[in-house]
């Protein structure tokens, strides 16, 4: 008798730590889901253009975006996301919950029980130690170009679209999605080097950017006095997923590839990774090559609000928004003047009725506040 209670007890133990376990499990994937708010933010918005913005965002950080995964769906204006299903590697995952459990700790997300959708993509690439972290920039330039041999060929820039300084070019050869190019900010006389840039292909097909200081430890954002480069996110705007070649007329110097042998390089090189991206079965499709700008609507929008789309944001009638922003001063946008008269989102954040998690000031160029949830 005594050993049948035994048996029963033991299998009743049993039972409670596998439900125990089964429930751990649920949590775990619960705290994996997000809910994204879609705010209309110009006439010709949907939630379906802005999906795929957020499809390009996820890419731009490293995500695969399976075909067949049921890691997005949408109901009525709400993307919910599935963080664990995305295509995501395991280091991308465990910072994305980090900066999950964050949001859904803020105002907003226990007000609303979402974030903004623009919110969101602004923290993943309008941050540059988000992005760094998410994407696994190493912390230095060794650690990134000690993963590739740099070819003995060198290229020359003496009048860069983006440089200020004279840049040196150096790359290792391309073998399907793995390439380095590493360019060096030098003074034209002295030769001292400023700061360091690199590209690295992804096997996404994205590219990976890393901005490096004179000592060779990444930064948030090219030094504006030698560079007009910005932060990554403002590389992956000027590049628009591709390797780029050569904008101006260049001169040629001596011990450097000629102008035609380096623009000639880079051509074959662009032209090489755009075919083996066009032949990926995942992700987003880099044959539609304009996409990517509704990324840039997503997080401009957020960051530069028109009336019309903080009063669906703030649930708030419109003459009551004009009325709590009345003596702001307004502006168009230079890039996407259709989005009307905005407003700067650091203007308005402490008007809100509702406190998201923050934003960096800029997304593109150097910030006066970069923010940084996943070590603060």
């Amino acid at each position: 008798m005594k050993i049948k209670k035994y048996i029963f007890y033991v299998l009743l133990l049993s039972f409670l730590i596998s439900c125990e376990n089964d429930s751990y499990s649920d949590l775990v994937e619960t705290d994996s889901l997000l809910h994204l708010k879609w705010n209309k933010a110009y006439p010709d918005d949907s939630i379906d253009k802005s999906l795929i913005g957020l499809k390009w965002a996820f890419s731009y950080i490293g995500a695969t975006l399976p075909t067949t995964t049921n890691g997005i769906t949408i109901q009525n204006s709400t993307i919910i996301i599935d963080l664990k299903k995305l295509g995501f590697n395991e280091n991308a995952i465990q910072k994305l919950l980090k900066l999950s459990i964050k949001i859904k700790n803020t105002s907003e997300y226990k007000t609303n029980k979402n974030i903004d959708l623009g919110r969101f993509v602004t923290l993943l690439i309008g941050s540059s130690e988000h992005y760094y972290e998410i994407i696994g920039t190493p912390n230095t330039l060794d650690e990134v170009l000690n993963q590739y041999t740099l070819l003995p060929q060198k290229g020359y820039v003496d009048i860069s679209g983006v440089s200020l300084e004279h840049r040196i070019l150096q790359f290792s050869e391309q073998n399907g999605f793995n390439q380095v190019f590493l360019s060096e900010e030098v003074d034209s006389i002295s030769g001292t080097i400023y700061e360091y840039e690199t590209i690295e292909l992804l096997p996404n097909g994205q590219l990976r950017f890393g901005i490096f200081d004179a000592n060779k430890n990444r930064k948030n954002n090219a030094d504006p006095s030698h560079s007009n480069a910005g932060k990554p996110a403002k590389c992956m705007w000027c590049h628009e997923s591709n390797i780029q070649t050569i904008f101006y007329p260049i001169n040629d110097f001596p011990d450097y590839l000629s102008s035609t042998e380096l623009n000639n390089t880079l051509v074959h090189y662009r032209q090489s990774n755009i075919t083996q991206k066009l032949a990926l079965n995942k992700g987003v499709d880099f044959s539609q090559t304009q996409e990517h700008t509704y990324t840039e609507l997503l997080y401009i929008s957020f960051m530069e609000p028109s009336v019309e789309r903080l009063s669906i944001e703030w649930s708030m009638p419109i003459p009551e928004v004009e009325n709590l922003l009345s003596g702001l001063s307004t502006h168009v946008d230079e890039e996407f003047p259709f989005l009307g008269m905005l407003y700067h989102r650091k203007d308005i954040e402490s008007l809100a009725p509702f406190q998201g998690l923050s934003v960096s000031t800029s997304v593109r160029e150097e910030s006066q506040i970069e923010v940084n949830h996943l070590n603060d």
